[in-house]
């Protein structure tokens, strides 16, 4: 386990994995053990224990961390961070799909977190635009080296394919504009389906950001028709 420091104790930063430090901070800390094992792993109708649960883990300070502890671990049985199991189904189901911005700086600084599938990649494309090595990253997310040089070759082909196609996003003054119905592009209805705008209101411009894979806009098929 990796050593943690902070500036301010009452407001600890990520933990890592093995870090239970936080344990002594929650709530339920020093509860008799059999009064714990009543609320906090009730039967599947004791709405009051759950409820009495629900109200105590409300105003713990370590809610997020007993949450997080329960994510990365896969454990369902028990309420944790203030969810019981059923309640936590959604967000384990897509624990894959997180994107939590503080564990991608956690892993730079070196903590021993657990990322996602998404934060993972979030931290080997910013490794790839600082000049990482294969061999940093591999040691960072712990990885094969093998596995890290995939992990760098795909996000530099992700951050060219994003910056290879950012000008194709526009304003709405810089699109030609159509005077006469016969002058305007031909596509089928379910193409010209969502550019349709209500009544009275003005077609808004689309906003710009970064994308990881290609976009497939009318500009980028005109050109591709050409090339072909």
């Amino acid at each position: 386990m990796r050593y943690i420091t902070t500036i301010d104790a009452t407001r600890p930063a990520l933990r890592g994995i093995a870090d239970h430090s936080w344990h002594t901070r929650g709530a339920c800390h020093g509860m008799d053990s059999k009064l714990a094992d009543k609320l906090f792993f009730p039967r599947p109708r004791d709405h009051k224990s759950i409820a009495q649960a629900k109200t105590l883990c409300g105003g713990c300070p370590v809610k997020k961390d007993c949450f997080n502890h329960a994510l990365d671990n896969s454990t369902k049985e028990g309420i944790w961070g203030g969810l019981t199991e059923a309640e936590r189904q959604a967000w384990q189901a897509k624990i894959s799909e997180r994107l939590d911005y503080a564990r991608v700086r956690a892993a730079f600084i070196g903590r021993d977190v657990h990322l996602s599938t998404a934060e993972r990649k979030a931290v080997t494309r910013h490794a790839h635009v600082r000049g990482w090595s294969p061999e940093r990253l591999a040691y960072t997310l712990q990885l094969d080296l093998d596995y890290a040089r995939d992990l760098m070759r795909e996000a530099a082909h992700a951050v060219e394919d994003r910056d290879r196609y950012w000008d194709l996003y526009g304003s709405a003054d810089d699109q030609p504009q159509h005077e006469d119905a016969d002058e305007s592009p031909q596509g089928t209805a379910d193409e010209t389906a969502g550019d349709e705008q209500p009544a009275g209101e003005k077609p808004t411009a689309p906003v710009s950001a970064p994308v990881p894979g290609h976009i497939h806009t009318h500009a980028l098929i005109a050109a591709l028709g050409k090339a072909a």
